[in-house]
């Protein structure tokens, strides 16, 4: 474990993202607590103004940003700005549908978003870090080139199949053919939804592709609707029927 660790993890200088996608999710965690009234910590108040903690998280995200651009991917340094970077990312995020609709929309239908962005993007980078480099390894023998050559060769084709389901809309199928290339040639092979680039571009004059697209596109979301929302309130919390009394954008939330 130890050797795996050091040659796929600390070589190819991933190990900062180890440190971010960790400080990431718990940033996510202790912050829904905050906003749901549970653990030891609370909201800040400066002055009675209750400041949303997009704004912190805005200012750690620039300076773990740039600081990590600068200290390269090795080195104690690197670890540090990675999780700057990763807390204040987390922290932006985690309000993404407040951004999105100008609104404190938090616990909200549509505070659901912030949660599609948070678990997508720790998904990515989850990904990103499951997968061993083909760069930055020493010591490989020329089998195990040869076999991350033929890797690097298939992450290619497999792009390619991840970018056209991406075109059609099919976001959930692109993230996880990136680690499943079945999964990935399914989403490129089947119709494209109805509002994706795909759809506008090639179903324009194919009135019946169109309607194939709208109406699978209707089953699919009647058939996932359920459990999906059933694990994002597991993940972020349950939101509220209507929309809670509160401070809006100008008075803050955090």
């Amino acid at each position: 474990m130890g050797h795996w660790f050091q040659q796929n993890i600390v070589e190819p200088g991933k190990l900062p993202l180890l440190l971010a996608l960790s400080a990431f999710v718990l940033t996510f965690a202790i912050t829904r607590m905050i906003r749901a009234g549970k653990g030891p910590f609370r909201n800040f108040t400066p002055g009675g103004v209750h400041v949303h903690h997009v704004v912190p998280g805005v200012v750690l995200a620039v300076v773990g940003g740039f600081g990590a651009v600068a200290s390269g991917q090795h080195g104690a340094a690197a670890g540090v700005f990675a999780v700057v970077f990763a807390v204040g990312a987390g922290l932006v995020l985690d309000e993404f549908a407040l951004i999105l609709h100008l609104d404190d929309v938090y616990w909200t239908e549509e505070g659901r978003r912030s949660v599609e962005v948070v678990v997508l993007t720790a998904s990515l980078v989850l990904l990103v870090l499951a997968g061993f480099s083909p760069l930055g390894v020493d010591q490989l023998s020329g089998e195990q080139q040869q076999n991350r050559l033929g890797v690097v060769l298939t992450y290619v084709v497999n792009f390619a199949f991840v970018l056209i389901a991406l075109f059609k809309g099919k976001a959930r199928m692109a993230v996880i053919g990136t680690l499943i290339p079945f999964v990935a040639l399914i989403g490129a092979l089947r119709l494209a939804r109805p509002a994706s680039l795909w759809a506008r571009r090639f179903y324009r004059r194919r009135h019946r592709a169109r309607a194939r697209a709208v109406l699978r596109a209707y089953h699919h979301d009647v058939r996932w609707v359920g459990p999906r929302r059933r694990f994002q309130d597991l993940i972020g919390g349950a939101p509220d029927k209507t929309p809670l009394p509160g401070p809006r954008p100008g008075g803050g939330g955090t």
